[in-house]
């Protein structure tokens, strides 16, 4: 009997699936320009559902920081990377805790049940 619940438990559960967001403790690194630090991520969409990404930068209280990157909003297919260079101000080295990238959904795609994924990375 146990196994039987075991087994149903485990039939009903679904797959919930993310992006990938690495890596998982960046380090800030001197930029081409004075003054300015950077940091080059990786994202990875493991989701056919979407392919529109935000990028995020929080101190760390989840306030948003300023920042610069090429683009705020990135493209990557399903099953694609992309490497993303995300500069932050020197002063700001202390301040900023995490950098994340969120999902962005399209209005109109006629189902309920997408779910926006965030992931953050905890600077070092």
């Amino acid at each position: 009997m146990r196994y039987i619940m075991i087994a149903v438990m485990l039939s009903l559960c679904g797959y919930a699936s993310a992006h990938q967001w690495t890596p998982t403790y960046p380090e800030l690194e001197l930029s081409y320009v004075e003054g300015i630090l950077k940091v080059r991520m990786e994202l990875f969409n493991s989701r056919s559902d979407v392919k529109y990404y935000e990028i995020l930068v929080y101190n760390e209280s989840f306030e948003p920081m300023k920042f610069a990157t090429q683009e705020r909003i990135v493209e990557v297919g399903y099953l694609k990377r992309k490497n993303i260079e995300i500069f932050i101000r020197e002063q700001d080295r202390y301040r900023v805790t995490y950098i994340c990238s969120k999902s962005k959904l399209l209005k109109g795609t006629g189902t309920a049940t997408l779910v926006s994924s965030r992931i953050c990375s905890k600077i070092k």
